[in-house]
């Protein structure tokens, strides 16, 4: 959705707006000086996915409106999607008008772009999904040059790809990062390179091993693997995991292994609660760990999680959700010292904002 307080010539002071209610929210914490990493003002996102809507012989992009009525809109431009997916967004769109084959109960159109200049487009549909249909897509592909994905019920058809490749740059390196269809990828790649950048900049000269919950696809895993000894990460997601094993051979990085679990399951494994063959081929006797790090989703670190974390010399906390970060910082700081704290403009012109926490032990 395009945000309703899109306006680039008030973008900061929208961003002063979190700046000052981020501060004031965590006014009860003696917090060092705030660290802020604004967004571009336009062309940050690099996935979206919109509905698609049949009037007569036309079909359009549309969102809908957030009052009651719910009513659809046609989506003619899309300032805040990243320039290829706003260069692909019409020239797909012709070609979807000019054949019925493509148009035909088409639902969703979903968008995954790179800062690299790659793309993948997945087609949602209310019908099954034949050969002439792969046969056109196949076509499609090579006119727009990018990657296509069909899906309908109990369907999900590749034509070549189901992911790209984006790069960034951090510390000065170069990443690769396979980012796969329908799988969660951080949505605005310029704040991610931030991001990337303060939590290896704060992990500098701590040394040790390092132990990472929720990893995803290894977005954090490998520029911080640079500052640790050893790694180890852990991720419930398979698909994650897997793109997270590419990144590390793709990057040719030899300090990590990936156990596929939750982590309350792992917090059970630490604690000798319980043992899993998913941790057979990881010896945690083998571990120093000095540190680390957490991007949970939004609710939060749970009870037990946090009890753990505490048990760590250093923290390093990514928030979506700068409401259940205070709640946790509230438990946390009962052990420790909040040595850096950062805003994070993940997403311009919506309430959102992310923060990253550093703390030590007191």
């Amino acid at each position: 959705m395009i945000p309703t307080d899109f306006s680039p010539a008030s973008y900061q002071d929208q961003l002063r707006e979190k700046v000052r209610r981020i501060t004031a929210d965590f006014s009860a914490f003696s917090l060092p000086d705030i660290q802020i990493f604004s967004s571009p003002e336009k062309h940050y996102r690099m996935r979206a996915e919109f509905r698609v809507w049949h009037e007569k012989e036309r079909t359009d992009y549309v969102m809908f409106t957030q009052d009651e009525f719910k009513r659809p809109y046609p989506i003619h431009e899309f300032p805040v999607g990243s320039a290829l997916m706003n260069n692909l967004m019409p020239r797909l769109l012709a070609e979807i008008n000019s054949d019925e084959l493509l148009r035909h109960k088409l639902y969703q159109v979903e968008f995954l772009t790179t800062r690299s200049g790659e793309a993948l487009v997945t087609l949602i549909y209310h019908k099954a999904l034949g050969d002439d249909w792969i046969a056109r897509v196949r076509t499609l592909k090579t006119a727009l040059k990018i990657d296509i994905v069909g899906r309908s019920r109990k369907q999900r058809l590749l034509v070549e790809r189901d992911h790209v490749i984006e790069r960034l740059t951090v510390a000065g390196r170069e990443y690769q990062y396979q980012q796969v269809e329908a799988s969660f990828t951080q949505p605005n790649a310029k704040v991610c390179e931030s991001m990337l950048g303060w939590a290896v900049e704060h992990s500098k000269e701590i040394g040790g091993d390092l132990l990472e919950l929720y990893c995803g696809n290894g977005n954090f895993t490998l520029p911080l693997s640079q500052n640790f000894d050893k790694v180890l990460a852990t991720e419930v997601s398979k698909t994650s995991v897997e793109s997270a094993l590419f990144n590390i051979a793709a990057n040719k990085i030899n300090n990590i292994q990936i156990a596929r679990m939750s982590s309350e399951e792992f917090s059970q494994a630490m604690d000798g609660v319980r043992e899993f063959n998913r941790l057979r081929h990881i010896n945690l006797a083998d571990y120093n760990f000095t540190s680390i790090f957490v991007d949970p989703p939004r609710a939060g670190l749970d009870p037990h999680t946090t009890s753990i974390t505490q048990r760590f010399d250093n923290i390093i906390y990514i928030s979506c959700n700068p409401d259940t970060l205070r709640e946790n910082l509230k438990i946390i700081t009962q052990t420790h010292t909040i040595k850096a704290f950062a805003i994070f403009d993940q997403f311009p012109y919506t309430h959102h904002v992310e923060c990253g926490v550093v703390l030590q032990k007191k």
